[in-house]
């Protein structure tokens, strides 16, 4: 498979969220996921979620992350936006949804909607 520009990739939404104090994002990441016995344990939580609560700028990002955007489209809307001060932007983006990526809040698609592993 020949390497990919993240500049071209879409990033997804691969979990819940809600809104949280002002226009802040919590994202909701559950507790146990990959053994069958942990998803049983969820359904018996009072707080099967642990909440993850991003700032103005990864909560920005979180909402563009809708399956419609390239990561091109999202920076250029972060530098519109936030100006100067998200500068350098594609350094800081490209470690915020490299860290998103890692911790399986998002997934990656090609512009032909193909997920990327």
């Amino acid at each position: 498979m020949p390497p990919r520009n993240l500049l071209d990739l879409i990033p997804t939404r691969n979990r819940q969220w809600e809104m949280g104090n002002g226009d802040k994002v919590v994202i909701l990441r559950p507790k146990f996921e990959d053994h069958w016995l942990g998803r049983w344990l969820l359904s018996r939580m009072k707080n099967p979620h642990y909440r993850v609560r991003l700032d103005s700028y990864g909560s920005w990002v979180w909402r563009m992350c809708d399956g419609r955007c390239t990561v091109k489209e999202i920076a250029d809307g972060l530098k519109k936006h936030f100006g100067d001060s998200i500068e350098p932007v594609y350094q800081r983006l490209a470690l915020f949804l490299n860290q998103l990526w890692r911790g399986r809040f998002i997934v990656y698609q090609d512009n032909s909607g193909r997920l990327i592993k």
